[in-house]
């Protein structure tokens, strides 16, 4: 059986890696995930739960969690049995097969003693077994998951849950439950550097876990291997990731606060979010099409949308009209697939909106400005509150033209993933933050992990001023041998200096 554990495609690495075998039985690949709505509110809504913060070290500032709970709890869910589904929120989103993705990762690590705490935002709602007056018997939220470990190497993932007691039907909502122990096995956390990464590290109910799941699996039951990559930080540097001018204004009123109270406004920074559509997302990266996408030309990836950033344009109070162009691009590649949308620009007039793009097919001609979806953007969703006007997760369906972009693969009215579109009119305005990643962002928008041809599972050295050892595995055993067996991956890797946000999706 082969192991998940590999190093993905066209990602530079200088890690260092310690691994310890596990059994190939923890390491099964869970079953393809079901539908769910995508898109959520996190850039407006979601702090990150905080964590306790390690004495000395280093800043946790970003990064992600992957998680699909478990396999068989999902393919229970939307089975015939439950005949239910699950939906995603906070920011949540799908990555690979059966996958949720959680962001914004805060907290600490100490290299010195290997603790090590981060918090993560998101959440998943399980719903099914529906009652004949609404609602369903199973209705279960897990949020919030957090990861900490001790110095002595316990390592515990723990979650915010709201849970429906099979039995009675009480809900029941507790925060900071220790839902699931992690087995490092031999791994030492001490010495690490940015990004920290842990790959596939085995999981298991705890018993205050199997009380806040329902009682649907007892304590010890194996959950889905978890994968998270944290970008480590000096406490000092004051780094913020915010999206915007950067300026904390101050007090004093500008001339652009003046202007933004005029009728008609122009304006140059704004930002729209998009995310297409979930299960397209999910059929790029599947095993059908074994695709990818990126991102170019400053468009960044929020795990559940895609931002289209430095928009500039006319705003219009009285009449609630619009006119904005974005920078960035986004492509999507695979087996029988290669479209590219780009020069997104939105339009609302008469409390509709419009998204269009630039639409190029493989290596045809490009149709330019081609509406793509059609949503609602009245004018008291555009009224400005501090200098922005925000308008949030407005519901969109495909247009004539939005089908034929996709090569008919969707009709007209389908409901695509909502747009959220956000416009600063002065200097002071900031944009909603989008939801942070991490700077390993090569591994954050749905890479297969291999290049044409080639499995790339081996293992790589740390770079040294002397000779490194071909690979650095506890207990000696030969690389061959331990992905054979199952490999759990510590990989602590020196963070690429960057001018700006990476353009790669």
């Amino acid at each position: 059986m082969r192991s998940r554990t590999r190093f993905r495609a066209g990602v530079r690495h200088t890690p260092v890696l310690l691994a310890a075998a596990l059994t190939a039985a923890s390491l099964t690949a869970p079953a393809a995930a079901a539908a769910g709505p995508g898109l959520s509110k996190a850039a407006r809504e979601t702090t990150p739960r905080a964590a306790p913060k390690t004495t000395d070290g280093k800043a946790v500032s970003g990064g992600r969690l992957d998680w699909g709970i478990k396999a068989s709890f999902q393919s229970y869910v939307t089975g015939p049995i439950a005949q239910g589904s699950w939906s995603l929120s906070e920011g949540a989103a799908t990555t690979g097969r059966s996958r949720f993705r959680f962001h914004s990762a805060q907290g600490g690590y100490d290299p010195a003693s290997g603790t090590f705490d981060a918090s993560f935002s998101g959440a998943v709602r399980f719903t099914g077994h529906r009652e004949p007056g609404g609602g369903s018997q199973l209705d279960l939220t897990i949020s919030g998951p957090a990861v900490r470990i001790t110095a002595e190497g316990e390592a515990t993932l723990y979650a915010d849950i709201r849970s429906k007691a099979r039995s009675t039907g009480k809900v029941t909502a507790s925060t900071g439950v220790p839902l699931a122990s992690l087995d490092l096995g031999n791994v030492s956390m001490r010495g690490g550097k940015s990004p920290l990464t842990l790959t596939d590290v085995p999981a298991k109910l705890s018993a205050q876990g199997a009380s806040a799941f329902a009682g649907y699996y007892k304590a010890g039951t194996p959950l889905d291997p978890v994968t998270l990559s944290t970008d480590l930080v000096s406490r000092t540097d004051g780094k913020s990731r915010r999206d915007g001018r950067g300026s904390d204004g101050g007090t004093q009123e500008r001339d652009d606060e003046k202007d933004a109270r005029k009728t008609s406004v122009r304006f140059s920074d704004a930002a729209v979010d998009w995310g297409v559509r979930r299960t397209f997302r999910e059929y790029v990266t599947g095993s059908l099409t074994k695709g990818r996408w990126k991102l170019s030309d400053g468009a960044r990836d929020g795990g559940a949308v895609f931002r289209f950033p430095a928009g500039r344009g006319d705003f219009h109070r009285e009449e609630g009209s619009l006119d904005a162009a974005f920078d960035g691009a986004v492509r999507f590649t695979g087996k029988h697939l290669n479209l590219t949308l780009d020069h997104v620009r939105v339009r609302v007039r008469d409390g509709k909106g419009t998204l269009s793009a630039d639409v190029t097919r493989g290596e045809g001609s490009t149709k330019k400005n081609r509406e793509l979806v059609g949503f609602a953007a009245g004018k008291a969703a555009l009224k400005p509150k501090g200098g922005l006007v925000e308008l949030t997760e407005a519901p969109a369906a495909l247009t004539a033209q939005g089908a034929d972009a996709f090569d008919g693969m969707y009709t007209k009215g389908t409901r695509m993933d909502p747009v959220s579109l956000a416009v600063a009119l002065d200097e002071k305005a900031r944009l909603p933050a989008l939801p942070d990643l991490g700077s390993d962002v090569d591994a954050a928008h749905g890479s297969t992990g291999r290049e044409e041809g080639k499995d790339r599972r081996t293992a790589e050295t740390a770079s040294s001023p002397t000779p490194a050892p071909t690979s650095l595995i506890a207990g000696g055993a030969s690389a061959a041998a331990l992905v054979a067996a199952g490999v759990v991956y510590l990989a602590l890797r020196r963070r690429r200096a960057r001018a700006r946000p990476s353009t790669d999706g």
